[in-house]
């Protein structure tokens, strides 16, 4: 695999950004390396980082470029600071920089494929609320999303968090009135059920979490919903906290899970 560090600059942030990238090649040589690269193009995952990361976090927290190398795999790993991916009131357009800037970019500088087939989303935490939003907002781009510990009750825990919270001020600022969260495009529940009441082909989607974690109770709660109006969903859960060795170990189940 190649591993890059792009640097380049976005004119819906209006700044510079960053992404690391991994590129599956072809080498006969490389000792212990078994490699999947004998396309022109390659399926991508966009991967996202949690609340208190950055693009680099996938990098050295996991061996996320060995385990995408067995699948011939290209992952995009962005950066979108604290802004859970969502255009701020009092900030920058994040969800349109991740879903439409940032593919049209990746895309001229890496050689990806643009089907729907070929095109997933992953994420952990606020990455996990991340990847379903934009797979949910996007199905006809997107073949399947995953969360890992995903913040997926999103709406509901923004009407409730309370002015001495410290997410309550930053909550403010990316999303306005929190009382008017619920039932938009920031609403994982919502688009689920706009996607069913307009018949539109929902994208596979992965679901785990740890019954040790804070957002268990959250992702019994999307699990249950998703139940309740026939959304297929695979959904796995064990001993675990909001940690890294958990993510590490089912992120390879996602990319088994991926219909690559």
């Amino acid at each position: 695999m190649a591993f890059i560090q792009c640097d380049f600059f976005s004119d819906v942030l209006g700044m510079s950004s960053s992404m690391n990238v991994i590129i599956p090649e072809n080498r006969e040589n490389r000792i212990g390396v078994k490699t999947r690269a004998d396309q022109d193009k390659y399926p991508v995952l966009y991967l996202l980082h949690g609340l208190s990361d950055d693009h680099t976090v996938w990098m050295r927290r996991t061996s996320i470029e060995r385990y995408a190398n067995k699948f011939g795999l290209a992952v995009i790993m962005p950066n979108v600071h604290r802004s859970f991916y969502t255009d701020m009131v009092y900030g920058s357009d994040y969800f349109t920089f991740m879903s439409k800037e940032l593919p049209q970019i990746a895309e001229k500088l890496f050689p990806l494929h643009t089907e729907r087939k070929n095109t997933f989303a992953a994420g952990l935490s606020m990455g996990g609320y991340g990847a379903f939003k934009l797979a949910l907002n996007q199905p006809e781009r997107f073949a399947a999303a995953a969360s890992l510990s995903g913040a997926l009750n999103l709406a509901e825990n923004a009407e409730r968090v309370d002015e001495r919270d410290e997410l309550y001020q930053e909550f403010k600022l990316i999303f306005g009135d929190l009382d008017k969260v619920k039932n938009t495009d920031n609403d994982l529940f919502y688009l689920l059920k706009k996607l069913k009441g307009e018949k539109k082909k929902i994208p596979k989607l992965y679901q785990c979490c740890g019954t040790e974690d804070f957002l268990y109770q959250d992702n019994l709660k999307f699990r249950a919903f998703c139940r309740k109006n026939k959304v297929k969903l695979k959904y796995e859960e064990e001993s675990a906290v909001h940690e890294w060795s958990y993510w590490d170990k089912k992120i390879q189940a996602v990319l088994k899970w991926l219909p690559l």
